[in-house]
């Protein structure tokens, strides 16, 4: 029997540490036999996997698949990013479960396991990236399918941003200094750096209004760091929202109310 994987993102200095046994020679190309299809595989929701560096990050998968004999399994669900990040799960270890949506069609789902300090504490950044997402199904009647990248989905580094605005309160009209700072993930010691040279927007929101309008955009410095200057007009909250990268999700500060004077 194959344990569960627990992914282990490591650095190309360190050995992957997985307990999964190695890909099946089923999983070294595409191919299959007989009339079997894969209709959809949804990874995350459809959503980016974001992983932090210190929580194990779980993320759903759906294989519906169709044959006219029906489904009997998924035999695995692996996923594949830049080498050697690598995550697999079993239909014979009780880890992938099908349902019937109908006689010939069936939705076989499992949770692959996202572990931003593996075993050994380190962990590779270059798997902030687009992995594969493979699979092998089989059919009641041994028709059989599988694909290298039956979908891909992004794997990203958690971002934090924050605001202060200040000082607070402020007469109308004078200065207000706006602080903050935007780091991500390093998943190679573990701790969160700044994200140097991004573009970030100031915004306000009027004291009173649900909305958000933005002020003016900057860019972070080489350690991240957020400064500009806005003059004092009305009582309000002002945040910083970043809008994400391929590697990093968006986000936004929480709103740093001003008592304007």
């Amino acid at each position: 029997m194959r344990a569960t994987t627990r992914l282990a993102l490591l650095g190309t200095s360190v050995a992957l540490v997985v307990t999964a046994v190695g890909a099946t020679s089923a999983q070294a190309d595409d191919g299959g036999s007989g009339d079997i299809t894969i209709d959809k595989v949804v990874v995350n929701g459809g959503k980016p996997v974001v992983v932090g560096t210190t929580n194990v990050v779980s993320a759903k998968v759906s294989v519906t698949a169709t044959d006219d004999s029906g489904i009997a399994e998924t035999t695995y669900i692996s996923a594949f990013g830049p080498s050697p990040n690598y995550a697999q799960i079993w239909y014979d270890d009780g880890d992938i479960t099908c349902v019937k949506v109908s006689a010939t069609t069936s939705t076989c789902s499992g949770t692959l396991t996202f572990d931003p300090q593996g075993s050994t504490g380190f962990v590779n950044n270059a798997a902030a990236a687009t992995w594969d997402l493979r699979t092998l199904v089989s059919a009641n009647d041994l028709d059989y399918i599988h694909r290298d990248a039956a979908t891909t989905f992004k794997v990203q580094r958690a971002s934090k941003l924050t605001v202060n605005a200040s000082p607070e309160p402020v007469r109308k009209g004078k200065t207000i200094t706006v602080t903050g700072k935007l780091s991500r993930a390093n998943w190679e010691d573990n701790q969160y750096h700044g994200y140097a040279n991004q573009p970030v927007k100031l915004q306000f929101r009027k004291k009173g209004s649900s909305t958000y309008t933005t002020v003016k955009t900057i860019k972070t410095n080489s350690t991240g760091n957020l400064k500009t200057t806005v003059t004092a007009a009305t009582d309000g909250y002002f945040r910083y929202a970043f809008a994400g990268t391929s590697t990093t999700p968006a986000v936004n500060a929480a709103g740093d109310f001003v008592d304007v004077q």
